[in-house]
Parts: C-alpha cells; structure tokens; sequence
C-alpha cells in the first residue's frame, strides 16, 4: 500500500517540513528534526529504486485525475536513480549543516535556512518525480528560488551579488524552458511527458518543434552551466555558505542535466536530437572547450571553493561528453558521471568547509601545512580529488573508463586522447592543494588547530566509502546508468 504512494510521498515530506522549520519550539529541535527528515526522505528514495528495479515504473495519479488529463507523477529506472542521489546527499548535508550554519548563518536566520533548504530539496525531488512537463517548469523554479535564498544567507556581502547574478541568468533559463514548452503544447495539445511523446512525432518536421527543441536545450544547458553558459556558477559556489554550496553543486546542475536527458530522449527522441537537429555536432566542440578551459582556469584560481567551482564546470562537460556520443556506451557514461561527480564534489566542498570552520580562510595561501594542522581533513580532500582525476578504485576512473569506451566504439581516438589528457589538468589543480598543504611548511606563528567536530567529519568520510566503494563496486551506478541509457535509447537493457 505504501509502495503505491512513494512517489507522493517523496515530494511531500520535505515540503511539509519546510515551513514548520519556522513554527517549531523550542529552536534546539530544529536541527534534530531537519536532519530526520533528511534521512526520512532518503529511505523513502531507496524504498522507490528497490520498487522500480523489482517491479518497473510506477504512475501515480494526483488528486485520482489520471494521465494525460490529470497531473502525473512517473518513475522510472532513470528518474528512481536520480531521486536516490539528490535524497542522499541532501540528507548527508543537512547531516553536516548544524556545526556548519553554526558558523557561517546568523543565529536569527537558521530557521529560514532550514526551511529553504528543504523547499529547495522538494523543487529537485519533484522535477526528477514529475511526469507532466509544465510541472518540470514549476519545481525548478522553486529549487532555483530556494537557491538564490540559501546562496544569499552567507556572511560576505559578495554573496548578494552572486545571488543576483544567479537570479538573472537563471530566470532567464527557466523563461527558455517555458518558452519551448508553451510551443510544444501549442502544436500537441499536451503537457503529459509521455503523451508529448507520441504526439509529437506527428508534428516533429515543423519549424515550431525545431525552435521548442533549441530554446529547450539552451535552458536546460544555461541552469546545468554548460560552458560558455557557466557564468553564473563560480561566484554562486564561493560565497554561498559550505553546506549550501556542496548541496546544489552536487544536485542542482545534475537535476538539470536529468530534465535535459528526459527531454532529449523520451520526448523528442533520440533520432529527431541527434538525426535532424544534430545535436552532437553542437554539442560535442562545446564539451571538450568547456572541460579544457575551464580546467585550466581552475588551476590559476586562488581561492579552494573558486578552484572547485571551475572544477564543476569541466565536470560538467563530461556529462554532456557522454550524451553527444548518442550511443548507449556514452549515455551510460553521461548518467554515470552524473552520480558519480555529485559524490565527488559533495565531498570536496564538505571538506572545504571543514577547512573554512578552523582556519575562516580557504585562500591557497593561507593552507601552508594543512596536512600537519588537519591531516585528517586535508587526507580527506586529496581522497576525493584523486576521484576527479580518475585514479583507478575511485568512481571517477569508472566515468572516464565508460567515456573512452564509448569515443572509442566510434573510433574517435582523438577525443579519448583528450579525455586522459584532460585528467592530468585536473591532477594539477588537485597537486596545488597536495603541494600546499603537504610540502610547505606550517607559517610561524600559526596557532594550533583541532579538526572539525565529528558530525562535520563523518558526512565527509562517508562520501569518501561512497567514492572509493563505488569505484570498486560498480552494480548500483554504472549496473543502474546501463539500464537508463538502453532504455533513454530505446534499446533493450
């Protein structure tokens, strides 16, 4: 009986929550109470991928109305395992956020803190959840408006102009999104994703569909910061507080590349994106300048959370690397590096943070001797960078492996060649934080320091068993990415 109401069920949670964040008392419950729902919202994601493996989709109907004509909640092997990666690192996270907001939110703003962060968890459950494409539209916006809130509570005054920044640009992608949806429903009369679907194919050789299709993609790609779309992202992830920033980088450029993914390929079809529209031929020279370029920024950056940021954006570009391939190798690639990355980057933001609480610096050259002030925090940080590298044992070598297989299934050498290559810019940008924090010396003078407290540490260990435990045991992400890309390209898993 449950079962039936997960997907409900997956979205309602943290929306409930989030405005009794404001209403609870006494205020020492309140983080207790985030946290369990954090972790709540996480069973409920492994109950709904355990359903979905064993028993296939689920449709669930709103209100009774049933699809096309009501609004439907679907979920599928692809989504399932979206919905499990957002409620895992929203959950680690929120894990990690009282010692963490302790420090970097303002004692009066914690409640609204919690409050929006949950909203912001809501908005990217339910666009992976949703089934109706004006729904997609609706949950972004909330995502993207809890972002901007959360973005704008940390302490420097920069954060603001972030914030702003993010605001524009990001509402200028979500207009693109509802532009092309406003097009597609003008020539099918639908809104329901999969009615879309075979109701498009009728009217696919109009120029109404073309132009859906390209104001679509370049929203899509504006909110993921597909490069050169990227420009809002660097100063969004620095100046927003840790937590804030580990939580959207790794969810809120997946959840877009998810929706990117799921417009692509189930309503437009893969024959019309890559076959009429060409796709990959836009696509792929805008990856690989984008992996290049912004790796190479990264390594002159001076700030840890900038260096991250330029970080993502590459990152970034190997999930679309692996979509204009088209092949199911590549898209098991893409889907992959998807989960993976959110790992990753979840883990080396939390460990920024872990910095920033004992040392309120993350300038490069303020972490002269890291590794002997805080070894275990600095070891932390050099484990999961050695995952963006795409060391072996590391789920970081498990997308790239998948990304040169499937360059190389079309007999693009060049572009695996520029996979590994790019892999050792991303070996610089890591060794600057390696040389600094392990061959410099400690700076006179420098008080001693204890490491963060444990319930910062723990979230952090924890992504780092996932990044290494991944890499090793591959069933879940890669088995589970398989079987969505087969079946994104129509194929039998």
């Amino acid at each position: 009986m449950i079962a039936a109401h997960l997907p409900a069920l997956q979205i309602v949670l943290p929306l409930i929550a989030a405005p009794l964040c404001l209403l609870l008392r006494p205020q020492r419950l309140l983080w207790p109470f985030v946290v369990a729902v954090g972790w709540g919202t996480l069973a409920l994601a492994v109950l709904l991928l355990q359903h979905i493996l064993a028993d296939g989709p689920i449709s669930y109907a709103l209100g009774g109305w049933s699809a096309p004509w009501g609004i439907e909640l679907r979920v599928d092997v692809l989504n399932a395992y979206l919905i499990l990666l957002v409620a895992l690192i929203g959950a680690v996270v929120l894990s990690y956020a009282p010692a963490s907001a302790a420090r970097e939110v303002d004692a009066e703003r914690r409640p609204y803190f919690c409050a929006i962060f949950l909203l912001c968890l809501a908005g990217l459950l339910g666009i992976a959840i949703t089934g109706d494409a004006f729904n997609v539209f609706v949950f972004m916006e909330i995502s993207s408006l809890s972002a901007y809130g959360l973005i704008s509570l940390g302490r420097d005054r920069r954060a603001l102009m972030a914030t702003y920044n993010y605001l524009i640009l990001g509402t200028i992608g979500a207009t693109f999104i509802l532009i092309g949806i406003g097009l597609m429903y003008a020539m099918t009369g639908t809104l329901n994703m999969v009615d879309l679907a075979m109701r498009i194919k009728a009217v696919a050789d109009t120029r109404t569909i073309h132009v859906a299709f390209a104001f679509i993609s370049v929203g899509f790609t504006l909110k993921m910061a597909l490069f050169p779309l990227h420009i809002w992202l660097p100063n969004a992830y620095t100046y927003a507080p840790s937590a804030v920033t580990a939580f959207i980088a790794a969810t809120a450029t997946k959840i877009a590349a998810y929706a990117f993914l799921r417009f692509v390929f189930t309503i437009f079809g893969a024959d019309f994106a890559f076959g009429t529209m060409h796709l990959d031929v836009l696509l792929l020279p805008l990856v690989l300048l984008g992996i290049f370029i912004a790796s190479v920024v990264a390594i002159y950056q001076t700030d840890l959370k900038r260096l991250l940021a330029y970080s993502s954006v590459a990152q970034i570009g190997y999930i679309m690397l692996g979509v204009s391939l088209g092949s199911a190798t590549g898209v098991t690639a893409g889907i992959v590096h998807l989960f993976n990355h959110a790992l990753m980057k979840a883990a080396l933001f939390l460990a920024a943070g872990c910095i920033f609480f004992r040392i309120n610096s993350l300038q490069l050259a303020d972490l002269s001797g890291l590794g002997k002030r805080l070894p275990l925090t600095s070891c932390a940080f050099v484990l999961a960078g050695l995952g963006l590298i795409g060391v072996p044992f590391t789920v970081g070598f498990i997308s790239k492996w998948y990304l040169i297989l499937g360059a190389l299934e079309h007999g693009w050498w060049p572009v695996a060649a520029l996979v590994v290559i790019s892999s050792l810019l991303a070996l610089v940008y890591i060794w600057r934080f390696v040389e600094i924090a392990y061959f410099r010396p400690v700076p006179e003078g420098a008080e001693p320091v204890a490491e963060a407290p444990l319930s910062m540490q723990i979230p952090v260990w924890l992504l780092i068993a996932l990044t290494i435990g991944f890499g090793m045991q591959t069933s879940l992400t890669a088995g589970v990415a398989r079987k969505a890309a087969h079946w994104l390209l129509g194929a039998a898993p």
